[in-house]
């Protein structure tokens, strides 16, 4: 990745917050970004593999998440040297998820398994959906229990501590209002500890989903926020300078060992040493 200009906002960062400075990656533009981010997912995914012989990830939506998956199944194509992911070992789960029927096209599953997941092969059972609206589970708030209890399955199966899994890395995107997963500013999900929980009313439609809460997200080996658009700008700023997570809850999703922020030029315009 081009780490120049965000290594300079990194150390300025530490000037301008109080808060622990996470690694900021800046990319000339979306596509750029979308690359770059799918190199790095696929030689994070082949090192974990190499350490615990799995690995783990949990996709998003939106533009750029889905340009990335995309970038990534070509590379699962024609593999570089060391970085050759066994698909059929990697665990495949969501950050969150829109409470519609199956086959909507506004299911962030659709679209994962379009880019991605139908061409690599990986195995059905390591493949971890939230359910859809006509799964069986009449409201949402069934839906979240679920999962919740699907991650807990996981972690106990694996030997894990605590009711989730090892998670290798959580990719998240970003709404021009600081909003990730689903969860939106100065909502029920904003302060909610549990794992797993339903929205609704969500400012942005459909207004209905599951999203993972803060201590899931938190739980996760590293955090890498994909954000692109000049429309981003303020939120990035906000996010990266300090505020509540109440009122920009990105700034509250935070890894366990790292926290990655991976920016196009646009998005990281109101840094400070963004400029030059």
């Amino acid at each position: 990745m081009s780490l120049t200009p965000g290594d300079r906002i990194v150390e300025l960062l530490g000037q301008w917050s109080d808060g622990p400075v996470p690694d900021v990656v800046v990319e000339p533009d979306a596509e750029m970004l979308a690359r770059a981010v799918a190199a790095a997912l696929v030689a994070r995914l082949a090192a974990a593999q190499a350490v615990h012989g799995t690995a783990s990830v949990v996709l998003t939506g939106g533009g750029v998440g889905t340009a990335v998956l995309r970038h990534v199944a070509g590379l699962a194509e024609e593999p570089a040297p060391g970085q050759d992911v066994d698909w059929t070992a990697v665990d495949v789960w969501w950050g969150d998820e829109r409470f519609v029927p199956a086959d909507d096209d506004e299911r962030n599953e659709k679209g994962a398994r379009e880019a991605l997941l139908d061409r690599v092969g990986v195995p059905p059972q390591r493949v971890h959906a939230m359910p859809a609206s006509d799964a069986g589970f009449a409201e949402p708030e069934e839906a979240a229990e679920w999962y919740a209890g699907t991650l807990a399955d996981a972690a106990r199966d694996a030997g894990a501590e605590g009711p989730l899994p090892r998670l290798d890395v959580l990719l998240l995107g970003m709404g021009p209002e600081g909003h990730v997963a689903s969860i939106f500013p100065h909502s029920p999900a904003a302060s909610d500890d549990r794992p797993v929980v339903a929205v609704r009313d969500c400012p942005k439609p459909p207004p209905t989903r599951v999203s993972l809460g803060f201590s899931a997200i938190g739980s996760a080996e590293e955090v890498w926020l994909l954000v692109a658009g000049e429309g981003k700008a303020d939120a990035v700023a906000s996010a990266l300078g300090g505020a509540d997570p109440l009122d920009v809850p990105a700034a509250g999703a935070c890894g366990r060992r790292a926290t990655r922020w991976l920016l196009d030029a646009a998005a990281a315009s109101r840094l400070p040493g963004a400029g030059g």
